[in-house]
This record gives structure tokens, C-alpha cells and sequence, in this order.
């Protein structure tokens, strides 16, 4: 799932060719997640995750779609943080994407596509060596997705900081870049310091609305 098979001539481009693809079989018409993962193949666990995630790491106008991906998300990375060989079940695989979503995805998070593909290459080998290390990680894109899901409502970039380690943390160990994977984990870190930061916020106004009405 989480191992790159690079392509003659073509190492660490392929999500970017991945997603031309897609968008041109599929073109206007809805899409189940079942037909996206037939036509990915070998590594459809992988690059769905990914897939899912970009529609927040970019400004695109695709609402109402963060609790089903990010559930989809956590199941694919919890089967494998648990050892298990990447199933979905049917009722996620009926899962339909809009009429041009992956179209959307390619033109709104391209220039991130392209940025973070060119950073990737195999480094820190120590953090990618065992199937034990990878399944941590995996761990860790799942709990991103379960943040993902959240239902975190008009509290600024709560989609796309999480979305942002799941697609640097699931690329990291797809290409193997350890350095990538550390990246991840530090975005989650601060991620977790911002939500807890909004909710001692909340907390507070909460303590202080009730002091105040209670006299």
C-alpha cells in the first residue's frame, strides 16, 4: 500500500500523472470510489488516501465531503496500522465523488503537487526500514483523518492542517522520505496545539458565561 513502484524515467511524478488520468477517464460524471480504486491498481490504497485529502489542502469549493473522506481515510490507514491488507467495505466503496472532482483537485492543488513532488527522495532510512515503523506512521495519517472528520465548524483551517499531514505523511512513506514522515508528525504536533489551544478558549468563555449568569 505504502510502497512506491517508480516508472522508468518517471520516479515522483507519479500522483501528478495519477490524477491527469483520472480526471480525463472520468471527466464530467459522477464516480464511485470503487472504479477509482480498479483503475489505480496496486497502489489504490495509497494514492486514495492522498486523494482525498488534496481537496483541503487547497482552496477548492467542495463542501460537505471532510467527515466521509476523512472516515474513508482513518479505515484504509487503521487496517494498516493494524497489519491488515487495504479493504473497504462496500458501503464506502458506493462512496460517489462529484462531477469533476478530480479535475478540480488537479487545477487547485497542482502547484502543490508539483512543490511537494520535487522535495521527495529517499532519505533517513531509518524511519522507513521497518514494516513496524510504517505501520506507526500509518497510525498517525489516521489519526490525522480522524481529526479530518471532525465536525469542526467555522474554526479556520481545521480541514487543511490535518489534510496537510496526511498527504506529506502518506507520500513520505510511499517515496520512502523519512525526512517527509518527521515533517508530518511536527505538522501534526502543532495541529494538536491548535485545537487545544481554540478549545482552552472556548473552555474559558464558557467558564466566564456562566460565572456571569450565575451571578
Amino acid at each position: 500500500m505504502f510502497h512506491h513502484q517508480p516508472q522508468e524515467g518517471d520516479p515522483l511524478q507519479k500522483l501528478s500523472v495519477e490524477l491527469h488520468q483520472l480526471a480525463e477517464r472520468f471527466g464530467e460524471r459522477k464516480v464511485t470510489l470503487r472504479e477509482v480504486m480498479d483503475v489505480l491498481g496496486a497502489r489504490a490504497s495509497g494514492l486514495l488516501i492522498i486523494i482525498l485529502a488534496l481537496p483541503f489542502c487547497a482552496p477548492i469549493s467542495i463542501p460537505g465531503l471532510s467527515v466521509p473522506f476523512g472516515i474513508i481515510i482513518l479505515f484504509i490507514a487503521a487496517r494498516f496500522a493494524l497489519g491488515r491488507p487495504p479493504w473497504l467495505p462496500a458501503r464506502l466503496l458506493a462512496t460517489q465523488l462529484p462531477p469533476r472532482f478530480f479535475r478540480a483537485v488537479l487545477e487547485g492543488a497542482s502547484k502543490f503537487i508539483g512543490w511537494i513532488e520535487r522535495q521527495l527522495k529517499p532519505r533517513w532510512p531509518a524511519w522507513t526500514s521497518s514494516p513496524a515503523r510504517l505501520r506507526l506512521h500509518a497510525a498517525m495519517v489516521g489519526f490525522a483523518g480522524f481529526l479530518l472528520l471532525l465536525p469542526l465548524v467555522g474554526l479556520p483551517f481545521t480541514n487543511t492542517l490535518p489534510a496537510l499531514v496526511i498527504v506529506i505523511g502518506t507520500l513520505g512513506m510511499m517515496e520512502r522520505d523519512g525526512v517527509a514522515i518527521a515533517g508530518a508528525y511536527a505538522l501534526l504536533v502543532a495541529t494538536l496545539g491548535y485545537l487545544g489551544f481554540f478549545a482552552g478558549v472556548m473552555i474559558e468563555l464558557l467558564r466566564r458565561g456562566h460565572h456571569w449568569l450565575m451571578g
